[in-house]
């Protein structure tokens, strides 16, 4: 097999992976599309097995993809830290920043950033808080933390922020792989509203779904409520219920090995928003800039 696998085809991997299209993956690219999947499928080629599943809803990994995607998402983590070696302006820089963040953006979000950011910076302390929204907000404005990485469209009527969005995840229904809901076609809120369903109340989760669930004017049928993305994840795969969470936390495997596959629905649903903010009145300190300035080259 060979293994000469370039860096440009690797991308076009990642990009599809991370969003289930080739057409958003081109459009993320801004290359076309038949170079998206011809790409793809030199790499499927080259290393014998199948990384996607093509279906109507997209382009879903496979159990050999996901161990794919980790294994490249390593490999050039490891070609960062290559270059960040050679790199020794970063190590003079000292100072302290207190950063803030809400539980998912600590679990599924933040690690990769800032490992990177202590390789790049390790003379700046890191003080590290995992707090609720409410808390980062009241903090912000006390001046206990420099800054916070949280769920910035969860944000409301706070005009004294900054608001530096770095990622949009769209949300879309989790379902197992056996459900009846994917031999349906097109689907919305009143299509599932019957269906039990598996209610995540960590990071404001519930009350985000309610405001989009009430203009259709249909309830979900909540049967669990649970702070524990692991625990939706398990009850979904197994057919206990449904849900829907944003692309972030998915994963298409549950810690028993059953199989989630998401479906996108007809209605607007609105993203999750991740950003850093901080208050508009306070000048920032120069480890919160040179945090601000690396998040936004790797993730902006």
């Amino acid at each position: 097999m060979s293994r000469d696998l370039s860096l440009r085809k690797l991308r076009y991997f990642l990009a599809v992976a991370k969003s289930g299209r080739v057409t958003q993956a081109a459009i993320d690219l801004n290359i076309s599309q038949s170079s998206i999947t011809t790409g793809v499928r030199e790499i499927e080629d080259q290393v014998g097995v199948a990384l996607f599943r093509r279906t109507s809803r997209g382009m879903l990994l496979t159990r050999e993809g996901t161990r794919f995607l980790q294994r490249v998402n390593y490999a050039f983590q490891a070609l960062d830290d290559a270059f960040d070696s050679l790199q020794d302006t970063h190590t003079k820089l000292e100072g302290n920043l207190r950063l803030a963040m809400t539980y998912t953006v600590a679990g599924y979000f933040l690690p990769p950033l800032l490992a990177q950011f202590q390789r790049r910076y390790p003379g700046i302390k890191l003080q590290l808080s995992e707090v609720s929204r409410p808390e980062i907000e009241q903090g912000l404005k006390s001046g206990e933390y420099d800054l916070a990485i949280f769920l910035t469209s969860n944000i409301e009527h706070h005009h004294w922020l900054e608001k530096m969005t770095l990622t949009k995840s769209r949300r879309r229904l989790w379902v197992a792989s056996h459900h009846e809901l994917l031999n349906k076609g097109k689907l919305s809120l009143k299509d599932i509203a019957h269906h039990p369903y598996i209610m995540l109340t960590v990071d404001e989760a519930d009350q985000t779904a309610l405001k989009y669930w009430k203009p259709e004017g249909v309830s979900p049928n909540i049967m669990f409520r649970t702070s524990s993305v692991e625990a939706v994840r398990s009850m979904v795969a197994n057919g206990t219920g449904i849900t829907i969470l944003s692309d972030m936390v998915y994963r298409p495997w549950s810690l028993d090995g059953k199989r989630i596959e998401h479906i996108e629905l007809s209605n607007a649903i609105p993203s999750m928003e991740i950003g850093i903010s901080w208050p508009k009145n306070r000048p920032l300190s120069t480890p919160a800039k040179v945090f601000c300035n690396l998040a936004e080259m790797l993730l902006g």
